[in-house]
């Protein structure tokens, strides 16, 4: 996701918002409980001058907050900075937090399709022998029936030759079974080598960006912070904040994209029977949805050609080919965008 494309989340939209909807909804019921209460005494205390005055010159003050912007932009700022602290108290809100546990949780998945590619490379060899030897087998019926036709033994020719086309039909659904495997070995390696990258680049925004937003937040304090949005200036901290959420927020989408992949390959490899080459259609379905969605955060434009290469016989495979690292653009780190 570049970051120009990024639409920051909305107070609302984020776990403090549902905090201060939650608060707000409380302070709305309670006020009006409370209100009514006093209503009669309000009422009454109307009734006196000098406390009407008062009431008066309260209700103007509150007006005055209501349309001054400047005041209602103090408020919200109060407001939302109170909500994001006692959010943080219950939830992970910090975007280092969150960027931290990713790299956990990327070292996890990584382990995990390492483990489905090595057991899917295993099924691979052990298909493509199968094919092989059924391709021999072919050849030799076939090579049986001529010399039975040759010495005019019909029954014989006939047996081995329906033999021999009982294996090629064998074949054309392993062949299609090999296609299918390919596409999830080819996507599989792609991702692995991309997450690594990603890994890395995560790390390495962490350590850079932890240092630098202490040191923002150091020299932007909450005040000075409130002073900025009553001036209708960006608040700096809020800024850089957004650009985390904005890594965070990609980082969320390309693991989610990782493991939905990963269940989709484990459910296909779980349901082939490599002995009679079949594999439930539940398993290929979800393959082919993949494969037609038309965009990938994680292999971007190489999606395509991935699944172009596996379908293409000129492309072989190797399946002992050592993992490739990517190389980064320009030495740039994929997210040092989001901060310019």
């Amino acid at each position: 996701m570049d970051s120009n494309d990024f639409k920051p989340k909305t107070f609302w939209q984020r776990p403090e918002g549902v905090t201060g909807l939650l608060f707000l909804a409380g302070l709305v019921v309670g006020g009006g409980i409370l209100l009514f209460s006093v209503l009669p005494a309000l009422v009454a205390l109307a009734q006196t001058t000098l406390y009407l005055v008062l009431m008066l010159m309260a209700l103007a003050a509150l007006i005055y907050v209501v349309l001054d912007p400047k005041m209602r932009a103090l408020i919200g700022y109060g407001y939302k900075s109170i909500m994001r602290w006692i959010t943080g108290l219950f939830v992970q809100i910090d975007p280092i937090g969150i960027l931290k546990g990713y790299v956990e949780h990327l070292q996890d998945n990584l382990r995990n399709m390492n483990k489905q590619m090595n057991k899917l490379r295993g099924q691979m060899h052990q298909l493509n022998e199968i094919i092989v030897n059924n391709k021999k087998e072919i050849a030799s019926n076939l090579q049986l029936a001529s010399q039975a036709k040759d010495a005019n033994n019909q029954a014989q020719m006939v047996l081995k030759s329906r033999k021999a086309g009982r294996l090629k039909e064998s074949n054309m659904r392993l062949d299609e079974l090999y296609n299918k495997m390919e596409v999830l070995y080819r996507v599989l390696k792609r991702m692995y080598e991309n997450s690594e990258v990603l890994m890395e680049d995560i790390k390495d925004q962490v350590e850079l960006k932890e240092q630098e937003r202490k040191a923002i937040h150091a020299s932007n304090s909450a005040m000075r912070s409130a002073m900025s949005v009553i001036q209708g200036d960006k608040d700096k901290r809020a800024m850089f904040d957004e650009a985390l959420e904005a890594v965070a927020d990609d980082v969320s989408q390309k693991v989610g994209e990782m493991e939905r992949f990963m269940e989709v390959s484990s459910s296909f490899m779980d349901s082939i029977d490599l002995q009679n080459g079949v594999f439930e259609e539940e398993g290929l379905e979800m393959l082919e949805k993949w494969e037609k969605e038309s965009f990938s955060k994680l292999l971007g434009d190489e999606k395509h050609a991935l699944i172009s290469k596996a379908h293409d016989n000129a492309e072989v495979l190797d399946l002992n080919e050592p993992m490739k690292m990517p190389e980064r653009v320009g030495h740039r780190n994929q997210y040092d965008n989001f901060f310019e």
